[in-house]
């Protein structure tokens, strides 16, 4: 046997698709991947910055064996979904599925619009579903395979003033455990990862502003701010074989917040809000935001 047969990684040359990949977790999600030598398949809503992760990501792929290529993919559509999971399927079939796409903003519960609360919470379900569905369908025709969804600690945890993504994010988990239940016998594993606060192009500000990121340090152990790689590292052992008795599990990668609680973020909300709305609230107004 070869040096490099024996050093080779268990995902290297299999076909994966990562929806969401373009910054951020998906775009260290796709680096992991790509390092250990796995074909993979990257899909995003915008081309532009999707082919400029490929781009940046073509020799760690080259250098370990495999390869990556880009393809549009807004992950709301099932159209797309299933035309990006039947290009990463090819032939041969898809080993592994990861989802990154959703998120949400501040606003008190009873400052929602109506229609904007099913909306956020709505984007942070149907992407995950959509992927497991058609992923899933693919998984069941060619023998098995591995699902990765992103969902947060907000599913856990009561995170105030975030009510629509928390309620988004818990039904992505549960999702995920059913799914399990049923899809095992078909040799297909589900799982998702929990990110606690990560440094993404999204919670920027977060990092940015002291009094904020101190909030949640002080609720973990581990006190310091996740970063992309962090949440990527997990999401590549429940990709590959490596977690084959795993399934139907929703792992943290927190630095131990759930252990403690979210905090404080009646000031961040007041300010994404603003105070005029926020107060209204408070008085028994009907003052929605859009």
């Amino acid at each position: 046997m070869s040096e490099s047969s024996r050093t080779q990684s268990p995902i290297a040359g299999k076909r994966i698709l990562v929806v969401g990949a373009s910054s951020g977790i998906g775009k260290a999600t796709a680096r992991a991947l790509a390092s250990d030598g796995a074909r993979l398949w990257l899909g995003g809503r915008n081309l532009e910055p999707l082919e400029a992760a490929v781009a940046d990501l073509e020799e760690v792929a080259a250098h370990a064996g495999g390869s990556v290529t880009s393809l549009r993919c807004d992950a709301s559509r099932p159209e797309d979904v299933r035309a990006a999971v039947e290009q990463a399927a090819g032939s041969e079939g898809l080993d592994a599925a990861v989802t990154i796409p959703g998120g949400g903003n501040y606003c008190p519960i009873l400052g929602y619009d109506d229609d904007r609360f099913s909306a956020e919470v709505d984007n942070n379900v149907r992407p995950q579903f959509l992927v497991l569905k058609y992923a899933g369908l693919s998984m069941v025709a060619s023998g098995g395979g591995s699902i990765v969804a992103v969902s947060s600690t907000a599913s856990i945890l009561s995170s105030p003033y975030l009510s629509a993504y928390c309620a988004g994010k818990a039904a992505v988990d549960q999702m995920v455990r059913v799914a399990a239940d049923e899809l095992g016998e078909q040799k297909i594993r589900v799982n998702s990862v929990r990110p606690g606060l990560t440094h993404t192009g999204a919670t920027g500000f977060m990092f940015d502003t002291p009094e904020v990121l101190d909030s949640f340090l002080e609720q973990q152990p581990i006190a310091r701010g996740g970063e992309s790689e962090d949440i990527a590292r997990c999401i590549r052992f429940l990709a590959g074989p490596e977690s084959s008795w795993i399934t139907g599990q929703c792992i943290t990668v927190d630095g131990g917040h759930t252990l403690r609680r979210f905090p404080d973020s009646k000031p961040l909300a007041r300010q994404v809000v603003g105070e005029e709305l926020f107060d209204s609230v408070l008085r028994g107004e009907i003052q929605q935001l859009k």
